[in-house]
């Protein structure tokens, strides 16, 4: 499988990432109800037999819980695996000490004693400075606890200023994650995906289906299906769906032809980006196989302008 470097001269990794948001939490995704532990491990197994080995993880998905089931998964394979979590800067962690401690208890509940990319989760640092914040990631890139930096929801504005002071280091700022799917495309007209060009900063695409909307398998007409969080979104509303429809009926057709999903020609748009990859949210083996189809192939010209194009609305 090819692969892609996050940013300049660090780890390379799948053009796809798995995205472990839903491993343990019971807030937004009801782990427990109709998922648990074996579905995840049949997940974990699953994406490794795709040769999707990227999973990115945080401290905060699940209580750590997240964290644990991949180290538990990892322990159980001789297949080397790459993994991105995440430090959150709250208010209480103000010293670079606390950066380090944090990285510390990610690495215990992983069971790992080095990981590929740890990224700060948000740009809001509250009483700790970004120079404080970045000079510290990258002592730990010196102490060969992470191979690669990153950002999470920076600005492009932000994503300079922690490059700047990562460079003095000779640390690069490796990669963004940042919301951005072809129903989310403001990174683009914000500058941010300009920028990273520029600077040789990877993007990480997080809810690259639009929360499901891009899969197709919502519509006008099924809207008695829709449970949790959705009820009450608007964009999953009768409006919203009508608006979206021109979009999933264009993913429909090309995906016809090559006999793809919408939500692998979703995908795959994603990666023809260059520098970008998505990270697909999975709780099952099944999600983690339809995710996977968006590898292996690539949309012409054609098709990724038009898709370009009939997208046009959500640059804003």
């Amino acid at each position: 499988m090819e692969t892609i470097t996050l940013g300049k001269n660090v780890p390379t990794v799948p053009p796809l990432c798995i995205g472990t948001w839903a491993w343990g939490d019971k807030l937004f995704w009801n782990y427990g109800s109709d998922y648990g532990p074996e579905q995840l491990q049949a997940a974990f197994t699953a994406a490794l037999e795709a040769g999707v080995t990227f999973f990115d993880t945080a401290e905060v998905y699940g209580m750590g819980l997240s964290e644990k089931f991949l180290g538990q998964f990892i322990k159980q394979t001789t297949q080397p695996v790459q993994v991105a979590t995440k430090f959150g800067p709250l208010p209480w962690r103000f010293t670079g000490q606390s950066v380090s401690d944090a990285l510390t208890e990610s690495l215990k509940r992983l069971q790992l004693e080095r990981i590929e990319l740890y990224q700060v989760h948000w740009p809001f640092a509250f009483f700790l400075s970004q120079e404080t914040l970045m000079n510290t990631l990258a002592d730990e890139v010196q102490r060969g606890r992470i191979a690669a930096v990153g950002v999470s929801n920076y600005s492009a504005a932000q994503m300079r200023e922690a490059h700047q002071i990562l460079a003095v280091r000779g640390v690069p700022l490796a990669v963004n994650q940042v919301r951005y799917s072809l129903l989310t495309r403001q990174v683009e007209s914000s500058g941010i995906i300009a920028t990273a060009r520029e600077l040789g900063v990877t993007i990480l695409a997080y809810s690259p289906l639009a929360q499901g909307l891009l899969t197709g398998k919502y519509t006008p007409e099924n809207l008695e299906k829709l449970s949790g969080a959705r009820k009450i979104d608007p964009k999953f509303g009768k409006e919203g769906l009508e608006k979206i429809a021109p979009v999933i009926s264009l993913l429909r057709e090309i995906g016809e032809k090559r006999d793809r999903t919408p939500a692998q020609v979703a995908l795959n748009w994603l990666i023809a980006q260059g520098n970008v990859i998505p990270i697909a949210g999975v709780k099952t083996a099944e999600q983690v196989k339809q995710n996977a189809g968006a590898l292996g192939w690539t949309l012409n010209n054609d098709e990724i302008a038009e898709i370009e194009k009939i997208t046009r609305p959500w640059l804003n």
